[in-house]
C-alpha cells in the first residue's frame, strides 16, 4: 500500500503536524488511515518555498520537466494495482471506476511530457506600419508563477494530476491542496513526484479546512488557482484571488437529448452507464434525459426494464456500479432532494450505506433534483414535445459544461454543436465521455478555463513579447 513519509510535502523534506484525520472507507465506515492536517500559517510557508525556487523551476531545460514527466507515468503504472486499491478504500468508488481514474491519470501525465515540446511562440510582422520598420518581433511563452492546485473529492488522483503535470510541464511550482476526504492517493503521488524531481520544492501539498485554501488562493505572490469542486466554492475563490487568475471546473448537471431517430437501446444504455458509474458522483455524468414525446413511453419503459442491471453493493468487487457516497451527508441530502421533487420515483431506496440507482419522472423546474447538481445516482426523466423543446431546456440550466444528444441526423447533430450552451457537445455517446487530451471546461456556472495538458499549459504559461531594433 501507499509508502510515503510522516507529515505534509513543504519545502525540501516533510513537515510535521499537530493534528491528524482519520480517513474512513465510506462502504462501512472503518478507518483506513490518518493524514495530518495543515494549518494557514504552513500554507503560507509552502508559498513561501514556492516563491523561492520559481526561478531555479522556470530555468529547467525543457528536457528536464520532459522526462521528469515521463518518469512519473512509469512510476505510476508500476504501482497501478497498489493505487486502484487506494482510491476504492478512500472514495469508496467502485474498482471498475478507479481503475479507470488510474488509467486516465496516467494518460494525463504522458500527455503532460508531450506538451513540453510544444512550448514555443512565433515571429511577428511589426512593419506592418512605418514605426515597425527595421524593428524584429517574436513572442514565447513564460511560465505564469507559483500554481495553487485544489481538487474534489471524486477522482483525488486524476484532478490533483491535471494540476500538478501541465504546472511542471509549464515549468510552475505547484501547491496542491486535496479534498479533506481523500488526500491519501494524492499525498503519495506528491512523495513519487518529488522523489524523481530535480527540485522537490517545485510540487508540495497541503491538507485542510477552507481557511488553508483561502491562505494559498488569497496570496498575491501565486500566479493562478486552478479549483475544482462546487460553483458557489469556486465563485467565493475568484472574487476572493482577484486579480489572480483562476481556473475553475464546477459543477454541472449533464443533459442527454433522447431524439425521435434515436437508437433507443444505445440511448437507454448510455443512461445506464453515464448515470451511475463513480455513483453519480461524476459533474458529467446523466442527471437530466429530456426525451421526445413521439419515443417517450417506449424509452422509459426500455429503461426502467433494465434498471435492476445495475449492480449495487461492495466497491471492492468488480461488478459493482453503484456503492456508497462519499459521506453520510452526502446521502441524506440526495435523499431529501429526491423527496422533494415531488416526482414519480422507480428504484431507488437507501440500503445499508448505499442509495441504489434512482429515475425520477416528470421532474419539474424549480427543485433541486432538476436545477442543480445532484452528485449521486439519480437520473431525471422528463417528456418533451420535440429536439427544439429539448435544447431550450438544457440551455434553461444555469450549468453548461457537457451535453450529449442521441439521434441519427447529422442535421441535428450538428444543430446541437451550434445551439447548446456547454463546453462540450457528445453525439450518440455519454456526456460523461472525457478524454484527457481534448479541452475540458464548461461555460456559464460550470467554469472557466479548460483543462487537459495542452490546454492547461497554456493556462498557465503567458505571452512575453519582444522587440529587437538590431
Amino acid at each position: 500500500m501507499a509508502e510515503y513519509p510522516d507529515g505534509l510535502p513543504v519545502g525540501a523534506g516533510w513537515v510535521s503536524t499537530v493534528d491528524v484525520a482519520e480517513i474512513v472507507f465510506p462502504y462501512d465506515g472503518s478507518v483506513i488511515g490518518t493524514a495530518p492536517i495543515g494549518t494557514p500559517e504552513l500554507a503560507t510557508r509552502a508559498v513561501d518555498e514556492a516563491v523561492a525556487v520559481a526561478r531555479e523551476v522556470a530555468s529547467l531545460p525543457s528536457r528536464t520537466r520532459r522526462a521528469l514527466l515521463k518518469d512519473v507515468a512509469a512510476a505510476l503504472s508500476a504501482r497501478r494495482s497498489e493505487f486502484e486499491d487506494l482510491l476504492v478504500l478512500e472514495t469508496g468508488k467502485p474498482l471498475v471506476d478507479c481503475r479507470v481514474e488510474v488509467a486516465r491519470t496516467i494518460v494525463t501525465w504522458e500527455a503532460a511530457a508531450e506538451e513540453v515540446s510544444r512550448l514555443h511562440g512565433e515571429t511577428v510582422p511589426l512593419d506592418l506600419l512605418p514605426s515597425g520598420d527595421g524593428l524584429v518581433g517574436f513572442w514565447k511563452r513564460k511560465p505564469i508563477g507559483v500554481v495553487v492546485g485544489i481538487a474534489g473529492f471524486n477522482y483525488p488522483l486524476l484532478l490533483a494530476s491535471h494540476k500538478i503535470a501541465p504546472a511542471i510541464a509549464a515549468g510552475c511550482p505547484v501547491i496542491v491542496k486535496p479534498a479533506p476526504q481523500t488526500p491519501l492517493a494524492t499525498l503519495w503521488l506528491v512523495h513519487l513526484v518529488r522523489s524523481l524531481a530535480p527540485v522537490p520544492a517545485m510540487v508540495q501539498l497541503v491538507t485542510g479546512d477552507a481557511a488553508v485554501g483561502a491562505a494559498l488562493t488569497t496570496d498575491r505572490r501565486i500566479g493562478a488557482v486552478s479549483f475544482t469542486g462546487s460553483a458557489a466554492v469556486g465563485h467565493r475563490i475568484a472574487r476572493d484571488a482577484a486579480p489572480t487568475k483562476t481556473l475553475l471546473e464546477l459543477g454541472s448537471n449533464a443533459a442527454l437529448v433522447v431524439a425521435d431517430d434515436a437508437d433507443l437501446e444505445a440511448a437507454v444504455d448510455a443512461v445506464l452507464r453515464g448515470g451511475f458509474y463513480a455513483s453519480g458522483q461524476a459533474c458529467i455524468s446523466v442527471q437530466r434525459v429530456l426525451v421526445v414525446a413521439s419515443v417517450a413511453e417506449e424509452f422509459t419503459e426500455r429503461l426502467l426494464a433494465r434498471l435492476d442491471e445495475v449492480v449495487v453493493g461492495d466497491p471492492r468487487d468488480e461488478k459493482t456500479r453503484v456503492s456508497a457516497l462519499i459521506d453520510p451527508a452526502s446521502t441524506e441530502r440526495v435523499a431529501a432532494w429526491i423527496e422533494k421533487s415531488g416526482a414519480r420515483r422507480v428504484g431507488g431506496g437507501v440500503e445499508g450505506t448505499v442509495l441504489r440507482p434512482t429515475v425520477l419522472l416528470d421532474v419539474p423546474d424549480g427543485v433541486e433534483a432538476w436545477d442543480e447538481e445532484i452528485f449521486g445516482p439519480v437520473v431525471c426523466v422528463r417528456t418533451v414535445s420535440d429536439v427544439d423543446e429539448a435544447f431550450a431546456a438544457v440551455n434553461a440550466s444555469r450549468y453548461g459544461l457537457h451535453a450529449s444528444v442521441y439521434s441519427r441526423s447529422l442535421n441535428t447533430a450538428f444543430r446541437a454543436l451550434d445551439e447548446l450552451e456547454v463546453g462540450g457537445v457528445v453525439v450518440n455517446e455519454v456526456p460523461g465521455f472525457r478524454s484527457d487530451t481534448m479541452p475540458y471546461g464548461g461555460v456559464k456556472d460550470s467554469g472557466i478555463g479548460r483543462e487537459g495538458p495542452r490546454f492547461a499549459v497554456e493556462e498557465l504559461t503567458v505571452t512575453r513579447m519582444a522587440v529587437l531594433r538590431p
